[in-house]
């Protein structure tokens, strides 16, 4: 107990000087940029001296010990594990995509901030503290022993089976982590977005690979201050801005009356009706397009092929020449492609031709069924984001790290309120820039667009961030002619709201250090499965300590370049990524974690069907209605949205789990003794 005392003390007392050190840091940049330091200096001081930090905490904490890599050494504080926690939750898709989410959804956004809230709340009761008692190093381990029924080998089917689970909804994650590190470092560096993904990779590798979770965790706690810090400053300063109080949960109230009027005098102002009405007209002629197809195809191919001729044969320009090829490369090469093309483009500008919708308003509709269909995709997606958040194998695997089960109960107590002190602020920081744009975008001149709008427009150029047209050629900026991706919306707050731009490196850096503490996690989770629960557990049992640490580190390596490559192919945008990751895993792991726990009758031949029924159900509703992995809205059950494809895939895991263990042996002794110790009091 004292040795417990002497090491919070020391913790606790390092952390308030890295605190301490960070202000100085931030005040250094801040007079630095007043005497006139370039601003892109700022932005790779800000890069190179976090990730520096993170390679530094990598560096000091690299173990080959099993214990250390894998959990850690069971001697995490449950207060640093709680910020650790936090910091491994607090992904790019809370950093950075859901006040974007919430900018573009209004109150159909608070779907995420109460689905994975509420999750966490599920963690505490239902699994944290059985996994502790269980005491070993990963999800695989505790299905493999409490499906097993202490008879060996039976129990590995079901490991194998999480351990498939886990590599598919950690790289799913995993993906989306490393691409909002791309964004970031292609933003505040310049390189390529496909450059800066790369980049990034290698604060992550030094952390995981050196140090496994011993590493990771106490680079998760600087991370988490930083992330804090990050998202507050800008917040407070909008709040002060906007409301004279620096408290965004108290100004949250006092903008958002200010913003549903602003929502209702651009709803039926003459020139945004103007502008709506050319979307109309664009969508209407794409439906025509596609209505005369192969014809229409054919004749927009030779239109371009005459231009193209014609350009040459007057010695055009070789820019326009350049141009026009480039038209013709990028025509759809087929009829069908060119129905999906068009059909894509039709939808886009239909959506672009609806008013905007009031923030605040719960399931807007232009009827009941539609209001309605909204309704039952929010209550779909919360049930989803819960249930996933409970099944989530990287931050189940925190269960292990801490010394008692009293303390992992302690540790999830701090994880939540880590947790909120960020997401309840997410709501109030999304009204605010809304609120901005609404009032000082909207209707400026575009001859006096703002320097920010340049700067993110040219971040990808094949998929701009940000568009701004002039649709109606009046020379001022209308909301319907704004084009902005959720996913810049947090990066760009302070070159909105006005602030300095050494708080636009803090918030960048606070962004990396999201994506870089969950990437870190998901990818020690992949590699820990892989070397412990495949190799070590069923290839070679026999294998030593180094070898087995050796073995995961290379695994590591190779999944994190993996997921490195998927994502510089920019398969969708963050917030997608993550819920399908939340489906995947609710579907496949939660039925067979809970019933595992609390219903003695489940045995391995029912967790293996409800595993592998739960992830099919789930998988084929993706793959049937989700348009990028070539589905059809028309495909939709009660019209749920693919993110949603967990509220069909968990009840159908879970009725299979049951039924199939209804309907054959029971398990053994053995089996139940394994629940009785792991529910029994400490």
């Amino acid at each position: 107990m004292i040795a417990a005392r002497a090491r919070f003390a020391r913790l606790s007392r390092h952390y308030l000087y890295f605190t301490g050190c960070f202000g100085a840091f931030l005040l250094a940049l801040a007079i630095l940029e007043k005497q006139g330091m370039p601003r892109v200096w700022i932005g790779y001081l800000f890069m190179f001296a976090t990730i520096v930090l993170y390679a530094a905490i990598g560096v000091f904490s690299r173990t080959s010990n099993v214990s250390e890599y894998y959990v850690a050494g069971r001697r995490v504080p449950a207060l640093f594990n709680g910020m650790a926690t936090a910091a491994d939750w607090i992904s790019a898709a809370s950093f950075i995509s859901l006040a974007g989410g919430l900018y573009l959804r209004g109150f159909d956004g608070l779907a995420y901030i109460m689905g994975w809230t509420g999750g966490y709340c599920l963690v505490a009761l239902l699994i944290a503290p059985y996994l502790r008692k269980f005491a070993q190093y990963t999800i695989p381990d505790f299905l493999a022993a409490r499906y097993a029924g202490g008879a060996g080998g039976r129990g590995t089917p079901v490991r194998l089976m999480a351990v498939g689970a886990t590599i598919i909804v950690s790289f799913t994650y995993v993906v989306a982590q490393i691409y909002a590190v791309g964004l970031i470092a292609s933003r505040f560096t310049g390189v390529d977005f496909s450059v800066g993904i790369f980049l990034g990779l290698a604060s992550i590798l030094v952390c995981s690979f050196l140090g496994g979770m011993r590493a990771i965790t106490w680079t998760q706690v600087a991370q988490y201050i930083i992330i804090l810090v990050a998202f507050l400053i800008p917040t407070m300063w909008l709040s002060a801005k906007h409301a004279d109080n620096p408290l965004p949960h108290v100004a949250y109230g006092a903008v958002l009356p200010k913003l549903a009027a602003r929502e209702a005098q651009l709803a039926s102002d003459p020139k945004e009706l103007a502008v709506r009405a050319i979307f109309t007209q664009r969508a209407d002629a794409y439906a025509q397009r596609i209505k005369a197809l192969p014809a229409s195809w054919e004749a927009g191919r030779l239109d371009i092929l005459r231009e193209l001729d014609a350009v040459r044969r007057r010695a055009g320009s070789l820019i326009d020449i350049r141009a026009t090829e480039r038209r013709l490369a990028a025509y759809p090469k087929t009829a069908d492609e060119a129905a999906r093309l068009w059909a894509d483009l039709q939808a886009a500008n239909l959506a672009r031709a609806l008013p905007p919708e009031p923030h605040a308003t719960p399931f807007p509709g232009p009827d009941r069924e539609q209001s309605d269909s909204r309704r039952n995709n929010f209550l779909a997606l919360v049930f989803c984001l819960m249930l996933g958040t409970a099944a989530l194998p990287h931050i189940l695997m925190r269960s292990y790290t801490t010394p008692s089960v009293r303390e992992t109960r302690v540790s999830v107590f701090w994880t939540l309120f880590f947790i909120l002190l960020v997401y309840l602020s997410i709501p109030a920081l999304a009204v605010m820039v809304k609120y901005d744009i609404y009032t000082q975008l909207v209707g400026s001149e575009f001859s006096h667009l703002p320097n920010w709008v340049s700067y993110w427009a040219s971040v990808d150029k094949q998929n701009p961030l940000i568009a701004i047209a002039d649709i109606n050629r009046d020379g001022i900026v209308q909301l319907a002619e704004i084009a902005i991706d959720g996913d810049v919306l947090v990066l760009a707050t302070p070159e909105i709201g006005g602030l300095p731009y050494v708080i636009s490196g803090l918030v960048a850096a606070g962004g990396l250090a999201a994506a870089l503490s969950t990437a870190d996690g998901l990818l020690l989770a992949i590699s820990n499965a892989l070397s412990h629960d495949v190799y070590y557990k069923v290839v070679d049992p026999a294998a030593s300590t180094q070898k087995r640490v050796t073995i995961s580190k290379l695994l590591l390596l190779a999944v994190a370049f993996s997921a490195a490559y998927v994502a510089s192919q920019k398969p969708a945008d963050i917030l997608s990524l993550v819920g399908a990751a939340f489906s995947l895993a609710g579907s496949t792991l939660f039925p067979a974690l809970v019933l595992g726990v609390f219903w003695k009758r489940a045995n391995h031949i029912g967790a293996l069907a409800g595993m592998v029924s739960g992830f099919a159900v789930c998988t084929y509703y993706m793959l049937h209605t989700h348009p990028i992995l070539g589905g059809s809205a028309a495909g939709q059950w009660f019209h749920i949205a693919p993110i949603s494809a967990g509220v069909f895939g968990v009840p159908a895991g879970m009725a299979v789990l049951v039924a199939v263990s209804l309907l054959t042996r029971a398990p053994d002794a053995l089996s139940n003794s394994f629940i009785d110790h792991i529910r029994a009091p400490e």
